[in-house]
């Protein structure tokens, strides 16, 4: 009954067990029990939360094509700290692209996108990215870090001609992607969409009209979004190709606030 050990003196329970508070010593490992010494390249730090933030992106298609329009702040917090983050941008003659959220995970990915355009226009086979391969890549990569616990903190706007019809989609950091004639992120989806889709229910829209009602919800969101900016960029996307404006200044006026008395 030797294998069965000193049934009179029993030995723990769980042998070689953590003490409370330490590490379980598993066997083969060289770390004394009770006292494993970690260093600071024994751990791997996602982020958990987004740093420099921008906020809401429009998106709107009209009969020939799609308008995006997004302000160019870049807050730290509740902190306006960057003023000039231009977030709309050209990725070739069929696609726009707008983002908001973390703002250097946008550029994490703006810079892989221009280096697949770079690596196309290398091949020089006459193939062009359309936009609805590029919304499906971007499904695809966002879905694939939030499975690793470690997200691209953002929303896209996907907005282009694809085979001579304009399409507009939108990805967020979980991955979720949709296509709509209508998109507004962060707190554009409370206060633009009811705008935008309002202004379709009346019947299709021209680029002048398409523009000025994006410029009202610039607008509209200046005066109720904490986190926005009266300057913004505009880009518009038909068959002729991709425009992206200058960031243009919004002309406010704070007397409609009949409520509040500024000092």
């Amino acid at each position: 009954m030797a294998f069965m050990g000193d049934m009179m003196n029993p030995a723990p329970l769980w042998q070689n067990g953590p003490s409370p508070g330490a590490f379980y010593n598993f066997p083969g490992n060289s770390s004394s029990f009770g006292h494993i010494n970690h260093t600071a390249q024994d751990f791997k730090a996602h982020s958990a939360n987004p740093i420099t933030t921008t906020t809401t992106v429009i998106g709107l298609k009209f009969d020939k094509g799609c308008v995006i329009a997004g302000d160019t702040l870049g807050s730290y917090g509740s902190l306006a700290r960057f003023r000039d983050c231009p977030r709309v941008l050209k990725v070739n003659d069929l696609i726009l692209l707008g983002s908001g959220g973390d703002y250097a995970d946008y550029q994490y990915l703006k810079d892989i996108i221009e280096q697949k355009i770079i690596d196309e226009q290398c091949i020089g086979d006459g193939l062009h990215l359309k936009p609805r391969s590029l919304h499906c890549w971007l499904t695809r990569v966002l879905y694939n870090k939030r499975s690793k616990m470690d997200p691209l903190w953002n929303n896209y706007i996907v907005a282009g001609i694809q085979d001579g019809e304009p399409f507009l989609g939108t990805v967020d950091k979980l991955g979720t992607a949709y296509e709509d004639s209508t998109i507004a992120t962060g707190l554009g989806a409370y206060m633009a969409t009811p705008l935008l889709r309002n202004a379709l229910d009346k019947g299709p829209l021209d680029e002048e009209s398409a523009k000025a009602l994006v410029r009202k919800c610039m607008e509209v969101l200046f005066y109720r979004d904490a986190r926005s900016f009266p300057r913004y960029q505009l880009g518009v996307v038909t068959a002729a190709g991709v425009t992206v404006e200058e960031p243009v200044e919004l002309k406010h006026d704070w007397s409609l606030a009949h409520m509040i008395h500024m000092k």
